[in-house]
């Protein structure tokens, strides 16, 4: 039986050479390594004594990004807050101002004037009540 689903890599020929395609001209990052000479740190493979520190220093720079998202995120917050307490004082402030004129007396007395209520003319008395009598 024959495997189909098996694709057979294309062998080189000896004779040909690979082509590499031309860089349109020289970019960024070539004259950023050739400045660094980052080949030359690399020679021997990975430097491995340095890792704790590069370690060290990503997990440094992730707490700092984080801190500062959360900073960020809590002033949101604050300022959202801010506005809704403004908000709910100007509410306060309003209502207060409507009960107090709700409550005067003349606002009283005209809203129950379609009642059939009307105000006493004589002033309050107090009853006095002797030890006894109750």
């Amino acid at each position: 039986m024959e495997n189909k689903f098996r694709i057979e890599p294309q062998r080189n020929r000896g004779n040909e050479a690979r082509v590499k395609p031309a860089a349109p001209g020289p970019s960024i990052f070539s004259g950023l390594e050739k400045k660094l000479k980052l080949e030359s740190y690399f020679e021997a493979g990975f430097p491995t004594q340095y890792l704790p520190k590069i370690l060290f220093a990503v997990l440094l720079s992730l707490l700092y990004i984080s801190n500062t998202h959360h900073a960020e995120k809590a002033t949101r917050k604050i300022d959202k807050m801010q506005t809704e307490v403004e908000d709910l004082r100007a509410d306060y402030t309003t209502l207060k101002a409507d009960i107090m004129y709700a409550s005067k007396q003349s606002e009283v007395a005209r809203r129950v004037k379609d009642l059939g209520l009307k105000e006493s003319l004589n002033p309050p008395y107090k009853l006095v009540v002797e030890k006894g009598e109750y």
